[in-house]
Order: C-alpha cells, then sequence, then structure tokens
C-alpha cells in the first residue's frame, strides 16, 4: 500500500490522478474512471469531482493508496 499525502481538507479524484500521473490533464479524468476500474473505499469510482479525504482508501489499476493529511 502506497500513502498519499494532501496538504488540504480534500483533493478531487481528477487531482489525484494527475499528480499521480494516471492522466496528463483534467479532461481525460472522465474518460479514465469509464474505462478503469477505481474505488474509494470499496465503492466504484465514475465522478471525477469526487473528494478524496483523509484515511480513505483508493484503487486504482490494483495500486492501492492510503491517503494521509500530516
Amino acid at each position: 500500500m502506497k500513502v498519499f499525502k494532501i496538504d488540504s481538507e480534500y483533493i478531487t479524484i481528477t487531482q489525484f490522478l494527475k499528480a499521480n500521473d494516471y492522466i496528463s490533464s483534467g479532461g481525460e479524468a472522465k474518460y479514465f474512471l469509464a474505462e478503469n476500474d477505481c474505488y474509494l473505499n470499496g465503492v466504484k469510482i465514475t465522478e471525477r469531482g469526487k473528494k478524496i479525504r483523509n484515511y480513505d482508501q483508493v484503487i486504482i489499476l490494483n495500486d492501492t493508496y492510503m491517503i494521509k493529511n500530516d
């Protein structure tokens, strides 16, 4: 499991995907989420504006991330 640190209360799934190099621009998020299995705390994500908060777990393409706000 990888740890991803955030400096604010939350980030969107689009920001998360860009920060981890899954996509290169925000416009790609909609298509990426439609074509790939992405889960937030065990629930499939389809909205590109979905908020990710402290202690959330994100699973994307067999990579698991724990979100930390330290």
